[in-house]
Parts: C-alpha cells; sequence; structure tokens
C-alpha cells in the first residue's frame, strides 16, 4: 500500500497541494519558536534572557502544535471525503480497511515529511527576525546569538509527521466507517469543555486587579467554550438554519444545501468560532491591560512586555493557520461541488443565481461562527474588564471586532465565490457529467 501512496502523490500531486502547504507553515512556526529553546540553552546567556526565550518557546510551541494538527486534519478530512469513489473502489478490489488506512496515512506522512524539509530555512530566518524582536524590545541581552539546533530541528519534523499521520488516521477512519453512528464522546467532551471554560471564567472574579495571573483564567475560560462550540458546530449550525427566515431561491437553496452538508462543514465553522474567540478574547484583553498600565501611569515590567509580545504573537498565528485551513477547506469543498453547480445550471439557474447561493452559505456560516465565537470571547473579556478597570465593557470600541469579522468574512466568502466562480468558467453539459 506505501507503493500505491507514492504513485498517487506522483500522478495527482496537486491534490496534495493543500496539506503540502498545511504542513509547510506548521513546520515552519514550530522550528521557528523552538529554536528558542537552543537559543536559551547555550553557554553565556543570562537568566532573564533565557526566561523570556523558554517561555516565549513553551507557549507559543503549545498553540503550535495544536494548530499544526487542525490544519492538516481539515485538509486531510476534506482530501479523504473527495476520494469517497476511489476509496470504494480499493473495497471493493479487496483492500482491508486497514490497508486503506496505511496508504492515506503513508501519502499524509509523505507530504508533511517534505513540508518539514522545505520548512527548515524559513524557520532559521524566522528565529533570527523573532530574536532581534526580542532584542529591540529590552527583553533580550543584545549580546545573545540566536541557534538553530537539535530541539528545533527535531520538534519540527516530529511534531508535523506525527500530526499528519494521526490527522490522517482519524480522516480515513471517520470515511471508512460509514454512515455508522459516531459514539458520545464528541458530545460528552464538548459540554466538558463548556462546563471547565465556565468555571474558569467566573473564577476571574477571585483574582485581584494586580494579580499577575489576572489574564489567564478568562482566557482559558475563553479558549475552553470556544473548543466546546466548536465540537458542537454541527448542532450549532443546524439550530441557525431552523430560526432563519430566508427567502427566495437563492436563500432557501443555501439553507437547504447547508442542512445537508452540515456534518462536513463542521470543520470550517470549527476554524471561524476558534479563531473569532480567541483574537477577541486576547486582543480585547490586551488593550483593556495597556489602558490600565497608562492611566496609572506605571511602566511596564518585562515579564508585562513578555505577555504582550505573546498575546499578539499567538494572534498572528491563529490569523495565519486560520486563513490556511479556510482557503485550503473551502477550496477543495468548493470545487468539488461542480456537479452540483453544473446539474443546477441545466435547470434553469443562471451563474449569477449560482454565485449569490453559494454567496448567502458563505455569509451564514461567517454570521454563525462570529456570533458563537464572540459569545465566548465575551465570557472572558467581561470579568476580566470588571476586576481590571471596574467597568463591565471594554472601552476599546468596536474596531478590532470589525477587523476580526472582516478577515473572517474575506477568508470564508471571498474563497467561496472566487472558487465557484472558476467552476462556472467551464461548460454545464461537462460540469453534470
Amino acid at each position: 500500500m506505501f507503493v500505491l501512496a507514492m504513485r498517487s502523490i506522483r500522478r495527482r500531486p496537486g491534490r496534495f497541494l493543500a496539506t503540502l502547504l498545511a504542513a509547510f507553515l506548521g513546520a515552519a512556526i514550530t522550528m521557528t519558536f523552538n529554536s528558542l529553546y537552543d537559543t536559551a540553552g547555550q553557554a553565556g546567556v543570562d537568566a532573564r534572557s533565557e526566561e523570556t526565550l523558554t517561555t516565549s518557546a513553551s507557549v507559543v510551541g503549545g498553540y503550535g502544535t495544536l494548530l499544526v494538527f487542525f490544519a492538516v486534519a481539515s485538509t486531510l478530512t476534506v482530501n479523504v471525503r473527495q476520494r469517497a469513489g476511489e476509496v470504494e473502489l480499493l473495497r471493493c478490489s479487496g483492500a482491508t480497511p486497514a490497508q486503506i488506512k496505511r496508504m492515506v496515512v503513508g501519502e499524509a506522512v509523505a507530504v508533511a515529511l517534505v513540508g518539514a524539509v522545505a520548512a527548515i530555512v524559513p524557520a532559521m530566518l524566522g528565529g533570527r527576525v523573532l530574536l532581534d524582536v526580542f532584542q529591540d524590545s529590552g527583553q533580550v541581552a543584545d549580546s545573545v546569538d540566536h541557534s538553530f539546533g537539535s530541539v528545533a530541528l527535531m520538534s519540527g519534523v516530529s511534531i508535523t509527521l506525527i500530526a499528519s499521520a494521526g490527522a490522517a488516521f482519524l480522516a480515513v477512519r471517520r470515511a471508512t466507517r460509514g454512515d455508522r453512528r459516531r459514539g458520545r464522546a464528541r458530545t460528552v467532551l464538548a459540554y466538558a469543555a463548556l462546563g471547565l471554560g465556565a468555571l474558569s471564567a467566573t473564577s476571574t472574579f477571585a483574582f485581584s486587579a494586580t494579580d499577575e495571573a489576572l489574564m489567564a483564567t478568562p482566557a482559558y475560560g475563553a479558549i475552553l467554550l470556544s473548543v466546546g462550540f466548536a465540537l458542537l458546530s454541527p448542532r450549532l449550525l443546524k439550530g441557525v438554519l431552523d430560526r432563519l427566515p430566508l427567502t427566495g431561491a437563492s436563500g432557501w437553496l443555501a439553507v437547504r444545501n447547508l442542512r445537508r452538508r452540515a456534518d462536513h462543514l463542521a470543520g470550517v465553522l470549527m476554524s471561524l468560532i476558534l479563531f473569532t474567540a480567541v483574537s477577541l478574547a486576547t486582543l480585547y484583553m490586551q488593550g483593556v491591560d495597556s489602558d490600565a498600565v497608562e492611566a496609572s501611569g506605571a511602566v511596564k515590567t518585562v515579564d508585562a512586555k513578555n505577555l504582550e509580545t505573546l498575546n499578539l504573537t499567538v494572534v498572528g498565528i491563529i490569523v495565519v493557520f486560520v486563513c490556511v485551513m479556510l482557503v485550503n477547506s473551502l477550496y477543495a469543498a468548493t470545487s468539488y461541488r461542480g456537479r452540483e453547480f453544473g446539474q443546477q445550471r441545466l435547470a434553469g439557474a443562471t451563474p449569477g443565481q449560482v454565485l449569490r447561493t453559494v454567496g448567502t452559505e458563505g455569509l451564514i456560516l461567517t454570521a454563525t461562527g462570529l456570533f458563537f465565537g464572540a459569545l465566548a470571547a465575551l465570557a472572558g473579556i467581561i470579568p476580566y474588564t470588571v476586576v481590571r478597570t471596574d467597568s463591565v465593557p471594554p472601552h476599546q470600541g468596536l474596531g478590532i471586532w470589525w477587523a476580526v469579522a472582516s478577515i473572517a468574512a474575506a477568508a470564508t466568502i471571498g474563497t467561496s465565490l472566487a472558487t465557484a466562480r472558476r467552476v462556472l468558467r467551464a461548460p454545464a453539459v461537462t460540469l453534470a457529467a
């Protein structure tokens, strides 16, 4: 099956381009930040610089590992679903589910290895730039030289390969199970995340405004709540669709399509919810803290500067990965609907009507993800603002929300419409064949 996997990659390399991009970015970010471990471990590095470098590598490295898994899993899930006919043909030809799993996992590992190797040089350059940022802000001594060693290399390659293999195994396992009912583990995990998130957010009131760990509990609460909502995304989407008063052919068809494909679109909605919640919670709480420090006339400590740098870096990484996941998933999912678009054209729909339907679907997905993501973020922002400033709403205004919403809308609606427009260039008879 490994030989078959290699032949599949050689004959259709375009199919694995999204997975290669996700693996490349994941490995580059992981190695970039883990190179800070190698830098901190050099002889002659002072204690404060070592602490800054180690903390940054630990926090962002942990986020990076999760994001690598989600990015690769998102692209591989779409890839495997589009190969349902090929998988069924292999099963009818005598291949066992275990053999199919080995083939798909082998493809994923081979592509991830290429992406990890290609990311080594960019990670070296990125590590140097990152160290310069810390040195310019006074968080790391100017005498510290960047080092890219075994920790960065081994962690980047191993994390990328393990994440790719695990994501491929889960994706093909879902595909080969057919329509069998899923267990209750996902539901239990979702409600557990919601419960722990609510507990973490409300525990913020047990801290004082000057506690260094004040931002940690509401931030973790918002993240856990967003994870819970993300795991329940198919149910949440169906609940929203049941209450939408859309009329007209495009609106009715968009709701019908989304309801039928709710399970397949769970990855897109999950990315939107996580992106919205983490971005809003981090940026608003960081803004509240900066304004509070400025109002008090105090000077930010090195630890406070480290936290601010980490928060902004984490948000930047999440933006990049979510955009990659959304663009990859939506491009693959929309381009796969060529036959559906062709049938609609033959039934009398114009290209404009098909595009309006696709745009309405993207708008509904974006609005749903933004709503539940903002709900999770507010659960952390409000307790933090009350404790830190004695004010219920933050005074940063809606500028941050509009920026996050614009990125989400551009990635979701823009990718869907651009891909659908590209697909519709082909004749309707060709698409429907």
